[in-house]
């Protein structure tokens, strides 16, 4: 007997609507600390979700999520849900670390992300691990050019970084346990 056919994201227009919206928003955006244009890092979140069994949704909600963070707030994110519907939206807003402008201090956005993260639906914790891990395997590409001058290009330093990785990885390990969590893990371990 045939083992069942694998359930793969088959993605629609809709996708390539989002992929383009994404590119327009974040065009003249960069990487900290790079001249990379920042969609390669929205293309390499949707590619982590895509790999680690996501559905549409999420791939377009890992394409769009900084978008209200970065580009709009509030304002962005309806226009998010009136283009993509409720579920992307959803995603975008559990991604986003602050509705307000001016930000609050580093480590107070940082310490309520975490402490919301376990209640987010399942959906929206794949999309947040695929950037964390996303963001810590470029840490850990960047460190090995520049070594530990790539600190300097973050609010919270080496120390409040490391803190803020390891903390992320606690909680991935506990409310999205599996490769993907493990493998943040062994990323941000690499890191100290």
């Amino acid at each position: 007997m045939d083992a069942p056919e694998a359930t793969r994201t088959l993605l629609t227009e809709r996708f390539d609507r989002a992929l383009a919206y994404a590119s327009a928003l974040h065009r003249r955006q960069t990487r900290k600390g790079s001249d990379v244009p920042y969609v390669s890092h929205l293309l390499a979140v949707a590619a982590i979700v895509i790999e680690n069994g996501g559905d549409e949704d999420q791939a377009v909600g890992a394409l769009l999520h900084d978008a209200a963070e970065d580009q709009g707030g509030e304002p962005r994110l309806r226009e998010i849900e009136a283009l993509f519907g409720p579920a992307v939206a959803r995603i975008v807003a559990d991604c986003t670390d602050s509705w307000v402008e001016p930000k609050p201090d580093w480590k107070t956005r940082k310490v309520a992300y975490l402490a919301a993260l376990p209640g987010k639906p399942a959906a929206s914790l794949l999309v947040s691990l695929a950037d964390k891990t996303h963001n810590a395997r470029a840490i850990a590409f960047d460190r090995g050019i520049v070594g530990d001058a790539v600190w300097e290009r973050f609010t919270g330093g080496h120390e409040g970084s490391l803190w803020y990785y390891r903390s992320l990885a606690a909680v991935f390990a506990t409310a999205l346990p599996g490769p993907l969590a493990d493998e943040l893990g062994r990323i941000v371990a690499g890191l100290a």
